[in-house]
């Protein structure tokens, strides 16, 4: 048991005995909650399980996706993690592409135009100003 093991079980604790993995289902609650660092570790123990399995590209996206957006907000914060964000975001692009475009109840289309649009506006601002405010967060949904 990791040390992140009871801070993930109470973040998950609410989403378990549902037809999805508690841990798949808290990336969409702290994501979409602008948690970005909790989504990256409530997914990761999914990952490890499965990282070389049929998921484990999928779940490295997802993670590598909400890792982009802890570059952004740490941004924020003053310190310039600009260019690592839309390297991520491309890195979690390219863990996509092997799949279809809906898996595990997830539209990647949507979520592929998402990293397109904040990669393009990374680059279009020369990565010198950061996108992300408060008011502007991004969210995933899945498909019911």
């Amino acid at each position: 048991m990791s040390h992140k093991s009871p801070k993930i079980a109470a973040l998950i604790a609410d989403l378990q005995g549902r037809d999805l993995d508690a841990h798949y289902l808290g990336w969409f609650a702290c994501f979409n909650r602008g948690q970005f660092y909790e989504a990256h570790d409530v997914l990761e123990e999914l990952w490890l399980a499965d990282r070389h399995g049929p998921n484990g590209n999928f779940y490295k996206g997802l993670i590598q996706l909400a890792g982009a957006f802890v570059h952004l907000q740490k941004d924020c914060l003053k310190y310039p993690r600009l260019r690592p964000a839309a390297a991520l975001l491309k890195l979690a692009e390219e863990n996509f592409r092997p799949y279809p475009a809906t898996h595990e109840r997830l539209d990647l289309g949507v979520v592929r135009a998402l990293i397109t649009d904040w990669r393009g506006r990374l680059i279009s601002a020369d990565f010198t100003t950061n996108p992300l405010t408060p008011d502007n967060s991004p969210c995933v949904t899945l498909l019911t």
